[in-house]
């Protein structure tokens, strides 16, 4: 794989809640010069990454119900629009863990329905987060199939902030449970070229990281 598709897979990631604007713009910064699919941000941010990766073709990257995934559907529908209406075209939902875990999925296909909608709307974007270190496989399955269904754009594994992130064995299940077509994002834990490889591997179609440059710089010694 060369390293304009290596870029090309990437989200350069800072959700930290101490990112500064200047670390901010550094990152859309680092973003245009690789060319990464997208600079993703705390929306917060958003105005922000918009003005940095202004005459690129880096897209804009927010979060929504983020992290735990518990704010009601119209909170997530309303971070959303106020996201897509500043410019971001790719929002990373996290889906309602708990209504999962208590068997409710119409709730959980409903939550995730309606920001699809809103993002599609707008000629954006809808990955869902399932947080997978709280799911049992049977779990991940449900969430991945409800995802399909509600009409996501992706399925992510995890927001990075979980006891913890991305597995091999994550993105292998959710590849088959979504089959070809859908997008798969691993995030969480994905620091090293090594790491990138054994996700896109296992069938991840975006990666989710902080350590986007350290990636391109091993991918480049390895020859990529």
């Amino acid at each position: 794989m060369d390293r304009k598709r290596i870029a090309s897979l990437i989200d350069h990631t800072l959700l930290r809640p101490e990112a500064t604007a200047a670390q901010i713009s550094k990152l859309c910064e680092e973003a245009v010069d690789f060319g990464f699919a997208s600079a993703c941000v705390n929306p917060c941010y958003v105005p922000l990454a918009m003005h940095s990766t202004r005459g690129s073709k880096v897209k804009v990257c927010t979060v929504a119900g983020f992290p735990l995934g518990a704010t009601t559907t119209a909170e997530k529908v309303f971070e959303a629009r106020q996201a897509l209406d500043a410019g971001a075209l790719e929002i990373d939902m996290v889906m309602n863990v708990g209504a999962l875990k208590s068997g409710d999925e119409g709730l959980v296909r409903a939550d995730i329905q309606d920001v699809v909608e809103a993002c599609h709307r707008a000629n954006g974007i809808c990955k869902v987060i399932l947080e997978n270190a709280l799911l049992t496989d049977e779990e991940k399955v449900r969430a991945c199939t409800l995802a399909k269904q509600a009409g996501a754009d992706y399925v992510k594994t995890s927001t990075g902030f979980g006891v913890s992130g991305a597995t091999v064995e994550d993105v292998a299940l959710m590849r088959a449970t979504v089959g070809p077509k859908m997008g798969v994002k691993a995030s969480g834990g994905i620091r090293s070229y090594e790491d990138f490889r054994k996700m896109v591997a296992a069938g991840a179609t975006r990666i989710g990281t902080s350590s986007s440059v350290k990636i391109m710089e091993e991918a480049n010694k390895a020859g990529a």
